[in-house]
């Protein structure tokens, strides 16, 4: 290589890591705005100014939260449904992946062809409401788990990459007796490990964000999650009902507000997420790539 090339090289490495450094600070300063704002004493926010470190650090607005009972039982609420959900939702989706992914189901093209016309077609708001009434789920913890027990997009992508298998797999566990349950669990299951996390990581994400379902079908407020609990606070603070609270407690010196009310709580709902994806990117992108591509 010479120097002319060794020139483009780095320059071109230059461009391409001085726009990832650009695009990263973009992205994450938001994120680290809220942190700040969440941990700096709320009265002291209320003077404005750009804030890149706590002027004065408080964890009382960490301790409004927690210590608030509508806010524990969201949370309690979303973290039983996320656990709950999840596997629910990896376990059915994966048993309908491998029947449709069976080419000698009978009228197999069709019954594709049905569950991915759901995908661009549904019943609309009001139909769906009505069923989930008639089968007693309204005001009822289950409307967050089996309404979305299945997601076809996800479906698809664990059904490509068993078809991917080699069939020699299923048949040699067929010679050593195995029937299509064994077969499932112990032969195809530990096998689609990677794609199985993708789809659990969208489904964790999924649970963890909902908040229109709580909106829609519960009414009791310990039955709404954490997101709801947020939407709820985030239109308050639009009213100006709680802005009225925040300029209250800032003539009393109360080191709250309903600005650090507000980024507590988005903080909250937010760092899970964000500590579960680590362990989960090496399955991340293998179960994307190998089950949305068919060689």
């Amino acid at each position: 290589m010479n120097k002319q090339e060794r020139l483009l090289t780095y320059s071109g490495n230059a461009l391409l890591y001085g726009f990832l450094g650009v695009l990263f600070v973009v992205t994450f300063f938001p994120f680290w705005q809220i942190f700040i704002l969440s941990v700096n004493d709320g009265t002291d926010s209320l003077r404005g100014g750009f804030l890149l470190w706590p002027r004065d650090i408080s964890l009382d607005s960490y301790s409004a939260v927690f210590s608030n009972p509508e806010i524990l039982d969201s949370v309690k609420v979303t973290l039983l449904r996320t656990m709950l959900g999840v596997p629910l939702s990896i376990f059915c989706i994966a048993l309908l992946a491998y029947a449709l992914s069976k080419k000698e189901l009978v009228f197999g093209r069709a019954i594709n062809l049905f569950f991915i016309f759901t995908m661009y077609f549904s019943g609309g708001l009001i139909p769906t409401y009505m069923i989930i009434k008639s089968l007693g789920l309204i005001d009822n913890f289950l409307v967050f788990i089996f309404p979305g027990i299945i997601n076809i997009f996800w479906m698809i992508l664990v059904r490509t990459f068993m078809e991917q298998l080699p069939r020699e797999l299923e048949e040699s566990a067929e010679i050593d007796g195995a029937n299509d349950v064994r077969i499932f669990i112990k032969v195809i299951l530990p096998i689609c490990l990677p794609v199985l996390a993708t789809v659990g990581l969208f489904s964790a994400i999924y649970h963890w964000n909902a908040w229109y379902d709580s909106y829609i079908y519960t009414y009791k407020p310990d039955l709404k999650t954490l997101q709801a609990v947020l939407v709820k606070i985030l239109n308050q603070y639009q009213t100006g009902d709680m802005l009225n609270e925040a300029q209250a407690n800032a003539s009393k010196r109360i080191p709250v507000t309903s600005e650090s009310i507000r980024m507590t709580v988005t903080m909250v709902a937010t760092i899970p997420i964000i500590l579960v994806y680590p362990f989960l990117q090496r399955f991340f992108l293998k179960g994307m790539l190998l089950g949305s591509v068919k060689n």
